[in-house]
């Protein structure tokens, strides 16, 4: 085992040094090794810090990261999932620009190099470098089709392939953004194949671990973690406003609010909401724009969350009540409750759905 695993413990060579370290998870778990302790830090610290903690030796730092895995798929929530894949995303990118820092200067020990992490998720021949040889240069073309793989759901507007530079199938990039892209490649590797299929034996001795991970996330507020826009799994309520917007339909101020409120509490960016609202017939942009960013807390001290169940009631805009809206007290919980219980399969992004659609025609 290498620090270089242990640093990078998603890349193919790490995962073949644990295999071939042979170490069985089950007996890790049963004899209580030092690395299930660093496991369920990396786990809630995740989902508490958005990180995956201060790192331990490399024996047990490398072998946390498929403890990691294993106890985010007992958990088996989506915003465990979600945030884990994120912070050793985020981790892993800043690991990236510390040794890939593109002057020329290295520190000591085994280090990475782009041309091998660019290979290791199929991007080598699809970046290529433009003021220089690969591992220094400071810009950047990546192909179209990558780009919209690894770069197409980042939700900065900065990141629409509306406001890039591209020719000849080429999307033109800085080091930066390409750090973006590979953390975004990470991201996509790590959440793969999660939840795993734990065998029963390895989720009953993990069964204070979970309790841990389930305590941290019970004590966090979820409601703005959504960043899926699936309109077929909104409340009645959202679903309805959502239809009168696209119908041109003038809104009432609460009934604007409402659906603006959640479609951002969903992560749509203001201008994806102001596009919406573009067919409404007195469609102003700037003022749209403000309110939007209001509402956002871009231009406000507050981040304003969308009105509960009973505030939409009061205002008349409680429609189309459904079963579940009987055991749910807020538009948000029910649109999260539809999100756990749908497959994978039906949770296709309304956003990306748009996007291919733009870049077939």
């Amino acid at each position: 085992m290498k620090p270089l695993h242990a640093r990078y413990p998603f890349l193919a060579d790490a995962r073949e040094a644990v295999e071939a370290a042979g170490a069985d998870l089950a007996v890790l778990v049963e004899d209580g090794d030092p690395a299930v302790d660093r496991a369920v830090d990396r786990v809630r610290s995740a989902v508490v810090e958005r990180s995956i903690g201060d790192p331990a030796d490399t024996r047990t730092e490398l072998l946390s990261y498929p403890i990691a895995r294993v106890i985010v798929s007992v958990v088996d929530t989506r915003i465990c999932t979600q945030r884990y894949a994120q912070a050793e995303a985020s981790a892993a990118r800043e690991r990236f620009e510390n040794e890939l820092r593109g002057d020329g200067l290295r520190s000591g020990g085994e280090q990475v190099a782009l041309r091998d992490v660019l290979a290791e998720f199929d991007l080598h021949g699809q970046v290529h470098a433009r003021d220089g040889p690969l591992e220094t240069a400071q810009t950047f073309e990546i192909d179209v089709p990558a780009y919209l793989t690894y770069a197409a759901d980042r939700r900065a507007d900065r990141w629409r392939l509306t406001r890039r530079r591209v020719a000849d199938g080429r999307v033109r990039i800085d080091r930066e953004d390409l750090f973006g892209v590979l953390e975004a490649a990470v991201e996509d590797r790590v959440a793969s194949g999660l939840p795993l299929a734990v065998p029963d034996v390895l989720d009953e001795a993990l069964d204070e671990e979970r309790e841990t991970i389930e305590a941290a996330l019970s004590e966090l507020d979820l409601t703005r973690e959504i960043d899926t826009v699936v309109p077929d799994l909104f409340p009645p309520c959202m679903q309805h406003l959502l239809d009168r917007v696209q119908s041109g339909d003038h809104l009432a101020h609460h009934s604007r609010f409402a659906i603006t409120s959640f479609l951002a509490g969903i992560g749509m960016t203001t201008d994806e909401i102001v596009d919406l609202y573009q067919v409404n017939p007195g469609f102003g942009e700037e003022m749209t724009r403000y309110q939007t960013d209001h509402i956002r807390g871009e231009t406000s001290p507050t981040e304003y969350s969308s009105p509960s169940c009973a505030t939409m009631q009061s205002y008349g805009d409680c429609v189309n009540k459904d079963d579940l809206c009987e055991e749910i007290p807020h538009p948000m919980a029910y649109y999260e409750r539809r999100l756990d219980d749908a497959d994978d399969d039906d949770l296709e992004d309304w956003r990306e759905a748009d996007a291919e659609a733009e870049e077939s025609d």
